[in-house]
């Protein structure tokens, strides 16, 4: 079976993600977007970026911005730590770090344990989640962070 809005999964395959927490929850995207992690480091601000970006760092010669990912889904913004993560991650062809709380894990997840997110709780932030992962242990948000960052690709095409 398919999985609705990505016809990839289905309950038969298996996949890779990431997890991290946000503040007491639990987050994942798939590891093939995902190119290091990093401990955390301060970013230069940028004036007038977004409220979600918290600035831009050097990553081996090349600028990107980093992403308060907490704020971009709707929750209150990290306030960086020891313990935090810059989770760098290629979208739509641009990198860009997401500051996570930690890194909690890299798990092969069998397909059907993906759930759809229903459909009562599709604010403005879960409209982000792929579906929930549900485990023994709880539930992890999977996030589709090609849907997250689409504006970016409308704002980098128009500027061309």
């Amino acid at each position: 079976m398919a999985f609705p809005g990505n016809p990839a999964i289905a309950t038969g395959d298996t996949f890779e993600i990431i997890a991290f927490r946000l503040h007491d929850q639990e987050f994942c995207v798939r590891t093939r977007t995902i190119r290091e992690i990093r401990g955390w480091g301060p970013a230069t601000p940028v004036p007038h970026a977004p409220s979600d970006v918290i600035g831009v760092m050097n990553l081996r010669g090349t600028v990107i911005p980093i992403i308060d990912l907490a704020n971009k889904l709707g929750m209150k913004s990290t306030e960086p730590i020891e313990r935090s993560a810059i989770v760098v991650a290629e979208v739509h062809g641009m990198a860009m770090g997401l500051v996570v709380d930690r890194v909690s894990d890299i798990l092969t997840i069998p397909g059907n344990l993906l759930q759809p997110v229903p459909e009562i709780s599709m604010s403005h932030g879960m409209r982000y989640a792929e579906g929930i992962i549900t485990q023994p242990e709880g539930m992890i948000c999977f996030l589709n962070l090609e849907r997250m960052f689409e504006q970016v690709t409308v704002i980098e095409m128009a500027a061309a």
